[in-house]
């Protein structure tokens, strides 16, 4: 069961409570090319990302920010990345962000972390406290020998309380590490010890193929206890990856539905046609279906249609033939050369009945 948490409105998004789990990811263009930091979020927008965050690190930046917010659909919430500045936090608030992101132990003291909880507080938006396993205040790293889950857990609610005593609590809690095992763990203490909305993800997780699978199991474990209110997949790709690798995470967990739920299986000796073809050629057709379809391409019929029960349409392979299923019944049996053809226009059918297309 999912953790109740407190709600935050960011932008046009809320998180937290029992809204959908959001879908984050952050530009990696220079922030003071408004241009390219434009199309760059338009992208992830199309791609399905729901909140964007900007890396702010210099006045420059930050007054090309208030550009990028005019130029961006208030659809999409833009996040402001700020480290050590605490004038640049102010500034991205008044320049129309929609979240802040900080540790406010490094902005500069009490007195500062005042000033940009006040900014926020009067423009009535969330201040996302981040810490990570590589930046960890030196004290708690010699009190707990390193960056256990302890301490980061122990630094955010510091953080955390820092703001509260600034009679701030329009809270987000971030805590990444690289290690899947501490970020699991960290995030979990912190579960218990509060009920501000958390933003998981894997931090510094690797190149596309190895980061994608070290956040589906870090952030999967994690949605899977309850715990999560947005997710960022952080990869060495383009950004763009990083939002598909999210949805198929949340599709996997049936926590979101994003369109056709793509499942084929991993051949064997019994199959006799060229499955591997077929699967890639349906699963990217598919992509452009948004009604909540699921379609099955299988091996064989010995076990497809049994296996795949569940599916909506499908197909199991024979000896250079397949059969065609709907909802674990045979439709009828195609030449292997007509398989996609033919299962793409039941897809396509069924997609026009759901108005998905």
């Amino acid at each position: 069961m999912r953790k109740l948490t407190r709600v935050a409105k960011i932008g046009a998004v809320e998180i937290g409570g029992s809204n959908p789990i959001a879908i984050q990811s952050m530009t990696n263009t220079d922030t003071r090319d408004v241009l390219a930091t434009v199309r760059q979020i338009e992208a992830l927008a199309a791609a399905g990302c729901e909140i964007v965050r900007l890396a702010v690190p210099d006045d420059a930046a930050a007054l090309a920010f208030g550009e990028i917010r005019k130029r961006v659909s208030d659809k999409i919430p833009l996040v402001a990345d700020i480290h050590f500045d605490w004038r640049l936090a102010v500034k991205s608030a008044e320049a129309g962000a929609d979240k802040l992101r900080i540790n406010p132990g490094n902005i500069g003291g009490i007195e500062k972390v005042k000033e940009v909880a006040r900014a926020a507080k009067e423009r009535k938006i969330p201040i996302r406290i981040g810490v990570n396993s590589g930046s960890l205040e030196k004290e708690l790293l010699a009190k707990h020998g390193g960056p256990t889950p302890l301490a980061l857990a122990e630094s955010a609610l510091a953080h955390a309380a820092m703001l509260e005593s600034c009679g701030f609590y329009d809270i987000v809690i971030s805590i990444k590490a690289s290690s899947v095992p501490t970020c699991i763990e960290a995030c979990k203490i912190l579960s218990e010890k509060t009920d501000y909305p958390q933003h998981i993800g894997i931090t510094e997780s690797g190149t596309a193929k190895r980061g994608a699978i070290k956040s589906a199991v870090g952030i999967g474990a994690l949605l899977a206890q309850g715990i999560g209110d947005t997710i960022r997949v952080s990869l060495t790709a383009d950004p763009v990856e990083e939002v598909a690798v999210a949805r198929e995470i949340l599709m996997s967990l049936a926590l979101r539905s994003f369109g056709v739920e793509f499942v084929s299986c991993p051949t064997c000796g019994r199959t006799e046609i060229d499955l591997m073809k077929l699967a890639l050629i349906v699963e990217e057709k598919c992509k452009s279906i948004s009604a909540p379809l699921k379609v099955a391409v299988m091996g064989c019929v010995v076990n497809g249609p049994g296996e795949a029960r569940d599916a909506d349409i499908g197909v199991a392979g024979g000896k250079g033939k397949g059969a065609i299923f709907k909802k674990g019944k045979i439709l009828r049996t195609v030449d292997e050369p007509d398989l996609a053809s033919a299962l793409l226009l039941e897809i396509e059918k069924l997609a026009a009945e759901a108005g998905g297309r």
